[in-house]
């Protein structure tokens, strides 16, 4: 037995209701967009509705914005954490090269230093670099590279633009050792380029000092002291030092000087070495015809202790006016008399000579 489900679904009575206020609804939208197409009558409306829709429309945006707005702001500082490294890195190599351009500069300040010495004053020398350097206290040593086969010779005098640096002290074949003018080990016979008066400067370690110098040598601050050419070991005429101070010693009796070396023991790459047989620099005379005048000759004639107290100084400067035929006969005397003990000898051995 069938049981009765109702009318059909198209003859429902709310079905039909709703089918006809879709079709009303229809037709007043086609109605709306033709009157608003062709008159504008609704323009205010929907400009009205937009504002009205618009904080809906920006609260339902705000999640995206933010979202956009952070993968910005994570990009963005990745980038120029990215940037910064970049950039850093640039700024290292650039400061990098910048040093490398200044010592280079540097170098070649150096280098056209040495060649315009060599130039200048017509001397035979080699350019040799330095190897190693050992500028402790009790020890003031260069190692150059370059040795006997380079033909470097015990004894070489070595020097830079500024003057006097040392001397060859040991030779190998392919190094060679200077032992500097501020080893403890060192002395150098100098005199000063102001008045001829010999000296003796001494390796203090770290710098250079004179000794035992009488109170009645004509020396003054500022005076700069030349290689007298004494012992044969360093060309006379080259800058030694200059200098800087003057004091007594603890028995009064003595002064003790304080110089600054002439040349550059702490810096520069490559040293000159004088070959035997160098002239000497321009405007330099040999020691033993650079006699001071006759007011500085007494002074720098007093003692065999003179030069610093040192035992060779005094017969070396009494034999230079007998071994310099261009010494003048009034200067002879002057420089001999006080180490003439008296002698009852007459003189006339004297006569003939």
């Amino acid at each position: 037995m069938s049981s009765f489900s109702g009318p059909p679904a198209a003859a429902r009575p709310g079905d039909t209701a709703g089918t006809l206020r879709l079709l009303a609804y229809l037709a007043l939208a086609i109605t709306l967009l033709v009157l608003d197409h062709r008159g504008g009558w609704l323009r205010q409306v929907r400009v009205q509705a937009s504002l009205l829709a618009q904080p809906v429309w920006a609260l339902a945006g705000l999640p995206g914005r933010l979202g956009g707005g952070l993968r910005d702001s994570l990009a963005s500082r990745e980038l120029l954490l990215e940037e910064n490294r970049q950039l850093r890195n640039d700024l290292l190599l650039a400061n990098a090269r910048l040093t490398r351009l200044r010592n280079a500069a540097i170098d070649n300040a150096q280098l056209r230093d040495l060649l315009g010495v060599a130039e200048r004053s017509g001397l035979d020398v080699q350019l040799v670099p330095i190897l190693d350097i050992d500028l402790a206290r009790s020890r003031q040593r260069l190692v150059l590279a370059a040795g006997s086969r380079e033909g470097v010779q015990l004894g070489q005098a070595v020097i830079d633009a500024g003057g006097l640096l040392g001397q060859v002290v040991e030779v190998t074949p392919l190094h060679a050792t200077v032992l500097l003018l501020t080893d403890p080990d060192h002395a150098v016979p100098v005199m000063i380029s102001r008045n001829g008066v010999r000296l003796i400067a001494y390796g203090g370690g770290d710098r250079l000092e004179l000794r035992d110098v009488p109170l009645n040598r004509d020396v003054q601050v500022g005076d700069v002291l030349v290689t007298s050419g004494l012992g044969g070991r360093f060309p006379p005429g080259f800058p030694v030092a200059t200098i800087t101070a003057l004091r007594t010693d603890e028995s009064q009796a003595f002064l003790v000087g304080e110089l600054a070396p002439a040349a550059q023991l702490d810096r520069g790459r490559d040293v000159l070495l004088l070959r035997p047989g160098s002239p000497l620099p321009p405007g330099t005379a040999d020691p033993a015809t650079d006699v001071p005048p006759a007011g500085a000759a007494a002074d720098a004639a007093p003692s065999p202790t003179a030069a610093g107290g040192s035992a060779t100084a005094a017969p070396r400067r009494g034999t230079s006016p007998a071994s310099t035929p261009s010494s003048t006969p009034a200067q002879a005397p002057a420089d001999a008399s006080p180490r003439t003990p008296p002698s009852s000898t007459p003189p006339r051995p004297e006569t003939p000579r």
